[in-house]
């Protein structure tokens, strides 16, 4: 799909602010595919859809989760975790991307996974970092996305996972597998 067509089919989805958001991670994502190696039309088509589903109604995400046989344990943690699997589903029913390797960096960017291709990570990451993102630690993992792709990550995910359990919320547990999948592959490359 044309970037410019597909950033139109977005924004009809977003509000404003969701949309300059997009943009950020559009931009920011690039550079980084630019620098890990990752494929830069993917990346590009991710970095679009990625909150593709982000103001779907909760009771129609629930609904998708329930009936397209998405992990059922999405239902049993807050609503932020809702909007990438159903933003993947959505994004290959009714936009026609099917490119599993974009749809699985878009089902993935806000929880993660072990294991994550660059790909992955470089929208995981993008969507952590891009410039209109303002809360702390995020600088230094803006600074270490220049330097190392693997512990960037992992200090997101740190971060996130602090943040939430200051928050008394319940981690997701595919965060907890990102944590250690990005903890093997940090200390194997040490």
């Amino acid at each position: 799909m044309d970037r410019n067509l597909a950033l139109e089919t977005v924004k009809k989805h977003l509000t404003e602010h969701r949309y300059v958001h997009t943009l950020g991670v559009l931009e920011t994502s690039l550079k980084l595919a630019q620098l890990y190696g990752a494929d830069f039309k993917k990346t590009e088509t991710a970095a679009i859809f990625h909150d593709y589903a982000k103001f779907r109604s909760k009771d129609e995400m629930r609904e998708i989760v329930k009936k397209e046989n998405l992990p059922q344990d999405l239902l049993l943690y807050g609503s932020e975790v809702l909007h990438a699997p159903v933003g993947a589903f959505l994004v290959k029913k009714e936009i026609g991307i099917y490119d599993e390797e974009v749809l699985s960096a878009i089902y993935y960017h806000t929880t993660g996974k072990g294991n994550m291709n660059t790909l992955e990570k470089v929208i995981f990451l993008a969507d952590y970092i891009e410039p209109n993102r303002q809360f702390p630690g995020v600088e230094e993992v803006r600074e270490e996305a220049g330097k190392n792709l693997d512990s960037a990550c992992l200090m997101a995910v740190k971060n996130t996972i602090n943040f939430l359990m200051r928050q008394n919320q319940k981690i997701y547990p595919l965060t907890l597998e990102t944590y250690n999948g990005l903890m093997d592959e940090t200390q194997v490359k040490k």
